[in-house]
């Protein structure tokens, strides 16, 4: 008995956890591949406001601030790093969350950080949030179901271990792989093309919107829920594309906002 409780106890904390974020590593792989492809205007502007904190460092920023009870935005952003929507519906013709989602929440802080009237500290949490988000908005559960928390309340077998499905594409996949960031990003950017670039930074973030609720039906299948080798194996590559798209489409998003703001 007191086993299965404590086993209750962690099946809960995780589920709080990646209830609305990408994982510490994904976001870091997208933030740091979105440096490498930055222009000089966009570079120094975010250098400007950040300092020295790497944009992989600030990625995490808005899931690890959540910890704080006196960070100001802790509980104005719960709904800000993902979108739910039910089969069938386009974020178009969805009824939209009044507290916000990723979308009216990545607009809101592009306002914010091009807010020259703001504080510098205003302005720096704005732009953690726009690397933030756009991660999120490239991690197809992110624009899950309501009734399943974006795959939460799905529970599966993970090479053994109580997992569920959200958590799966949030970090187990990720994570099965052994890599740093670093690793990651060393692995994927000599594999992204100039036409890949151009045609992934063409899609606006609706597009991006559009596209994960395109996988997510596969997703949603999971069978037996009992995953291993088989499933690494089918959905690496998915993994892989997605961030790469998520670095490439974040620089693309920065180069244009700081253009805009010059």
């Amino acid at each position: 008995m007191l086993r299965r409780f404590f086993c209750g106890l962690v099946m809960i904390a995780g589920l709080s956890i990646s209830a609305s974020a990408y994982g510490p590593t994904g976001h870091r792989v997208i933030a740091e591949l979105a440096s490498k492809h930055l222009t000089p205007e966009a570079e120094a502007a975010i250098k400007k406001l950040l300092g020295d904190e790497f944009m992989a460092e600030a990625a995490n920023w808005p899931d690890e601030m959540r910890s704080n009870p006196d960070a100001f935005w802790r509980k104005e952003t719960q709904t800000y790093h993902y979108i739910n929507l039910p089969d069938g519906v386009s974020y178009e013709d969805s009824a939209k969350n009044p507290a916000g989602d990723a979308l009216t929440a990545l607009e809101l802080f592009s306002n914010r950080v091009r807010d020259e009237s703001l504080t510098l500290e205003e302005r720096q949490l704005a732009l953690r949030f726009i690397i933030h988000i756009v991660g999120d908005l490239h991690q197809p559960l992110h624009a899950g179901r309501a009734e399943d928390w974006g795959g939460n309340r799905i529970d599966v077998v993970w090479f053994e271990e109580m997992s569920n499905l959200h958590k799966v594409w949030d970090e187990d996949l990720i994570n099965y792989k052994l890599l740093s960031f670093t690793e990651w990003v060393r692995f994927l950017d000599p594999k992204i093309s100039g036409d890949d670039i151009a045609e992934w930074q063409k899609a606006e973030p609706t597009d991006w919107v559009r596209e994960l609720i395109a996988l997510r039906g596969d997703i949603y299948n999971v069978g037996n829920a009992i995953f291993s080798y088989d499933y690494v194996y089918k959905y690496t590559p998915l993994v892989k594309s997605q961030l790469s798209k998520g670095g490439i489409r974040l620089a693309g998003y920065l180069n244009n906002l700081f253009a805009e703001a010059k």
